[in-house]
């Protein structure tokens, strides 16, 4: 039985049906559901690391952490802080499976996206979502972050390859720990798929939130061990280091 639900036609029913802005409740008047004043008022990411996408005090430098231990992925490419309304927004996409918010949400990605591949960031191959265990899949009866893969492999014109990547272990929730123990959490929790072409490759993974960037790690060390030629991070939003 297949846990992912038929969210394409769902989604995009919702989305071209809907009658006002999604977070102003104005009249909407074109495609996008969310007007330029809303759009200027998201938490936008300012200056941050090179590498993780960190928050900095200045541009163009890199974390403490990433320069005393670089990671296996090469850059973290993400639009906004994890501040409102953007939370809100994710966690009821995630958790309330408010669907129309995360379609919002990867349109907005997609163009941001978009203007960083005609600028400086060099476009992947295809884009392989963050795994979700079984178990979990069925709890919650979809995977946030392959549908964020489908809708910015649209908008993008990438493919998203969702079976590349498996998740063996349910592990515990991420969010509720800290640094070294999300670590200890997923090691062995990731695995390639037999048949998964990944050597010489230049992937993107997709996820909504990247906090740690612990399961970005152990998914780009996974893909650079088997060959890939370089791994990207691709997520909606950033968040800032504890006490900061």
């Amino acid at each position: 039985m297949r846990c992912q639900p038929p969210y394409k036609e769902s989604v995009y029913i919702c989305l071209k049906n809907v009658q006002t802005r999604l977070l102003c409740d104005e009249p909407a008047d074109a495609e996008m559901p969310m007007c330029v004043a809303c759009e200027t008022e998201l938490p936008w990411l300012g200056d941050h690391c090179i590498t993780c996408a960190l928050p900095l005090a200045a541009a163009g430098l890199t974390c403490g952490e990433c320069l005393l231990e670089p990671p296996a992925f090469e850059q973290v490419v993400v639009p906004w802080l994890y501040g409102f309304p953007v939370d809100s927004l994710i966690t009821r996409f995630k958790h309330n499976a408010k669907w129309p918010f995360g379609h919002l949400l990867a349109d907005v990605l997609g163009q941001y996206l978009q203007h960083r591949f005609e600028e400086d960031v060099p476009r992947p191959e295809a884009l392989l979502p963050v795994p979700m265990a079984k178990q979990r899949l069925r709890q919650r009866g979809f995977n946030q972050a392959a549908m964020l893969a489908q809708w910015l492999g649209k908008s993008l014109d990438l493919p998203c390859e969702e079976q590349v990547l498996r998740r063996l272990q349910n592990t515990s929730a991420q969010q509720d720990l800290d640094a070294k123990a999300r670590k200890r959490n997923l090691l062995q929790a990731f695995s390639l798929n037999p048949d998964a072409q990944v050597k010489g490759r230049h992937l993107a993974l997709i996820d909504d939130v990247l906090t740690t960037g612990a399961t970005a790690q152990a998914l780009a060390r996974l893909l650079m061990n088997a060959g890939a030629a370089r791994v990207d991070v691709y997520c909606l939003a950033r968040t800032p280091k504890p006490g900061t």
